[in-house]
């Protein structure tokens, strides 16, 4: 659980506190000197660091060789920074790793609500809020590169948008994603296509 007094100094305005739990807790992490490092889609193991200049050391190895993500907001290190030793250690600060993971956050959160059309229901936003964890967590979205790609602007009426409840945010870091239009999520079990052909059945 996030320090009510550390959201509010630190996190990102635009994001409500119960945002910034939720994102935290689905694709975040409660050490502020966590690193992650994938490759290949493959976690790679990395000694757990006792200080914050052993856990910029783990970064300043693996950036530009692998997915580095780094404290409370699992922030994707590298992003922007054409050399390891230009890594900042604002990286593993908590109030700075939280202001700068709430504000790319809330960048791939405009990112996604604009691929939705911008809706103004509330019934749409705990998808909204799955689909921009899960883009997070891969760094893309419909095919762009979210922390790299132009933020759309205010488009989203942020103090609107509420997180789902604890029990519905997917957490899997690779769900499978619909590749249909949402519309048709609705769909009733008895219409989904037979996937296994039958024809051959009886044949001599």
């Amino acid at each position: 659980m996030l320090d009510a007094a550390l959201i509010k100094e630190c996190a990102d305005p635009s994001l409500k506190p119960a945002i910034v739990e939720q994102f935290v807790m689905a694709a975040g992490s409660n050490d502020p000197l966590a690193v992650t490092v994938k490759s290949g889609g493959r976690l790679i193991l990395v000694p757990k660091a006792a200080s914050a200049d052993e856990a910029l050391a783990i970064v300043r190895q693996y950036a530009g060789q692998a997915v580095v993500r780094v404290g409370l907001t699992q922030f994707p290190a590298g992003v922007g920074v054409k050399e390891p030793a230009d890594l900042n250690p604002d990286l593993v600060d908590p109030c700075q790793n939280l202001r700068k993971g709430t504000a790319m956050f809330a960048k791939v959160l405009r990112i996604v609500a604009k691929w939705y059309g911008n809706p103004t229901s509330k019934d749409v936003f705990p998808q909204i809020f799955e689909d921009t964890v899960y883009a997070w967590k891969t760094g893309e979205f419909e095919g762009v590169s979210v922390f790299q790609a132009e933020d759309p602007g205010n488009s989203v009426p942020m103090e609107t948008v509420t997180p789902p409840s604890d029990n519905t945010v997917n957490t899997d870091p690779s769900p499978q994603r619909e590749n249909t239009e949402r519309s048709e999520q609705s769909q009733s079990v008895g219409s989904a296509e037979m996937r296994i052909d039958l024809s051959r059945i009886g044949e001599k």
